[in-house]
């Protein structure tokens, strides 16, 4: 009884029942400052150069013209006035024109963003497949040869530049073998079929499947193994490291060794007693690893001439088009906030511990 009453109290937040309302209240309200910190930090930076109509056409219009176009617009005026009219378009989700080619910008995000989150997803599926098999190959060859060579490999997937990898890739499997294509995202002729019929623009995949048109998906898919590897092994070597050590971890707690006392066999053990405690660490860095992905995508984009946000964001730099680089950058933000807010939540679901 003595020590019963001795007992420390047990937290607050436990006896209320678990903290997951507050926690992912907390994640939630981190978004919009997060978001906002780099709007503001892109914003100044663009500016240091002075306004976005001479730095993108300045070199080829008449100083009357060039000077109309930047009243016009506002950019003569003080650059916190600027600002201010540039919050008050986001907020009304207004993004401006692009300068370089006088399309609106929330035009141009629609049409190549879907492009871009359908090559991160292929990306991301590639890592969460090859990654925990490889780990769970690691852990349980530990210390030995084979785990040697894969712990090497997670460095070199996670060192070597996506670019490189991709023009290796398309060397081999493209231009040696013959098997995948080069570049694109579909066959020229399938593509025009799609814009044609009003479809073109979003996720190709689920374009040709609601056409019930299966060759079109399989060339679809062909066209996505090579920039899918290239950026999906990025995060691979993480996903396998992460998976390797708590894999190893698990094996040796009591719960694992009284299976195995019971004559469990050890594939069963890995697969469904050691695994899923083991997956919860890799769930938490996915966020991290889809804000590495897209980052990823500028180079997989370019190198593959995959049209998404990656790529137009090459075009619209080589332009100095401000407007546009703003509203990419500003898309890119928020997807890797929500990303990272979803993976918070999963995780603190998953593992209550993850909510003090």
């Amino acid at each position: 009884m003595t020590a019963l009453a001795e007992a420390p109290a047990a937290p607050a937040a436990v006896r209320r029942g678990g903290g997951l309302g507050r926690y992912v209240l907390v994640r939630f309200l981190l978004i919009p400052p997060t978001v906002f910190l780099l709007t503001t930090a892109v914003f100044f930076l663009m500016r240091i150069t002075g306004d976005p109509i001479t730095a993108s056409v300045g070199d080829r219009l008449p100083a009357d013209e060039l000077r109309r176009r930047v009243h016009e617009a506002g950019y003569d005026r003080n650059v916190f006035a600027q600002y201010a009219d540039y919050l008050g378009g986001l907020a009304r989700g207004d993004f401006g024109t692009t300068l370089s080619d006088r399309v609106r910008v929330t035009s141009m995000l629609t049409t190549y963003g879907t492009a871009t989150l359908e090559l991160v997803a292929y990306s991301m599926v590639v890592a969460l497949v090859l990654g925990p098999a490889l780990g769970a190959v690691a852990a349980r060859l530990r210390d030995r040869g084979a785990d040697a060579a894969l712990r090497v490999f997670a460095v070199l997937t996670y060192a070597t530049p996506v670019f490189f990898t991709g023009l290796l890739l398309k060397l081999v499997f493209a231009a040696r073998l013959g098997w995948l294509p080069v570049n694109g995202r579909l066959d020229t002729a399938d593509e025009i079929d799609l814009d044609a019929g009003g479809h073109g623009g979003g996720i190709y995949l689920f374009d040709a499947l609601r056409l019930g048109d299966a060759a079109m998906a399989g060339d679809v898919l062909r066209h996505a193994v090579l920039p899918a590897v290239a950026l999906g092994l990025l995060s691979t070597g993480i996903f396998l490291r992460v998976f390797r050590a708590n894999l190893i971890g698990t094996l040796g707690t009591d719960y694992v060794l009284a299976a195995r006392s019971r004559g469990v066999g050890e594939w069963r053990i890995t697969t469904r007693h050691a695994a899923r405690p083991a997956l919860i660490p890799v769930l938490t860095v996915i966020g991290m690893q889809a804000a590495y992905l897209l980052g990823g995508a500028v180079l997989t984009e370019t190198t593959f001439e995959w049209k998404g946000l990656g790529y137009e964001l090459t075009q619209y730099l080589q332009a100095r088009d401000y407007a546009a680089v703003q509203g990419i950058v500003v898309v890119l933000a928020v997807i890797v906030a929500v990303a990272n807010f979803a993976v918070d939540v999963l995780a603190a679901v998953i593992d209550p511990r993850v909510r003090y």
